[in-house]
């Protein structure tokens, strides 16, 4: 699995891979992101996309819907078959079918063209922020996923309560398990792989089991969305989400948002 460097930790510059028919669009967002300090490949087609994926070994993937050989949708599709990068899509503007489509398809977010090139920016940072996150141990995950620790009168009696987190950081939830020092998930025994969105989404919904969490709250801890961002996007991550875990673990609170049940 191919996962985005840390950036605090790595010299490299961020690679991204951006897929795109238009030859004047791929040129002015490739000279764009260049300018901001990222290495960037580009592709015109699916196909011609898929293999460079392979062999360039990207931190993020620029995919537009609409592509000749094979759509950006099956092209996000197949990747997820095998890789957890973050994928961010370029939808039309008002093209909201390719936009549900990308999402439920494996993308982690989506930017509508024509696109200011700071906010483009700004959501490629986030998403790569949130790769490093979910590949590299901090302080700060163990400690906002789970507050228990080893020594405390729960951790030394080994007693399991619903998202107690044991001596190893290890949050339970009924047969599903989340280790937030390894990054890593599990239900009934068996890895669930989980895209670095999902997992962090997974991990603010940890944090406050019981707790209904807005849909707003949640673009602003997950997504890094300061403006008042698309709620479809959480919708359908949850619902990506609820697919691997357990689809009544995350209930819905109608009128208000989700919480993880206990």
């Amino acid at each position: 699995m191919t996962t985005a460097r840390a950036l605090l930790d790595e010299p490299a510059e961020p690679h991204i891979l951006f897929v795109e028919d238009d030859a004047v669009i791929r040129d002015t967002v490739r000279i764009a992101l260049q300018r901001y300090g990222f290495t960037v490949s580009t592709a015109a087609d699916g196909l011609t996309g898929l293999e460079l994926f392979r062999s360039a070994h990207p931190d993020l993937l620029l995919l537009d819907v609409m592509l000749p050989e094979l759509d950006g949708i099956g092209l996000c599709r197949k990747i997820r078959e095998f890789s957890l990068v973050p994928i961010l899509m370029v939808t039309a503007r008002g093209d909201d079918l390719g936009m549900i489509s990308g999402l439920e398809a494996g993308a982690d977010d989506y930017v509508v063209k024509p696109c200011e090139s700071a906010v483009l920016v700004a959501r490629i940072r986030s998403l790569l922020r949130r790769a490093s996150f979910a590949s590299v141990r901090e302080e700060p995950v163990r400690e906002e996923a789970g507050t228990a620790r080893a020594g405390t009168p729960d951790g030394a009696r080994g007693e399991e309560r619903a998202g107690a987190a044991d001596g190893r950081g290890v949050l339970a939830f009924g047969d599903l398990t989340i280790d937030t020092c390894g990054m890593e998930v599990r239900r009934a025994g068996e890895v669930v792989a989980l895209t670095p969105t999902e997992l962090r989404l997974l991990l603010v919904f940890a944090a406050s089991p019981g707790v209904v969490l807005e849909r707003r709250t949640l673009l602003r801890k997950v997504w890094d969305h300061a403006w008042d961002g698309d709620a479809r996007v959480v919708d359908l991550h949850v619902k990506r989400l609820r697919a691997k875990i357990d689809a009544e673990r995350i209930e819905t609170v109608r009128g208000f948002g989700y919480k993880l049940r206990r």
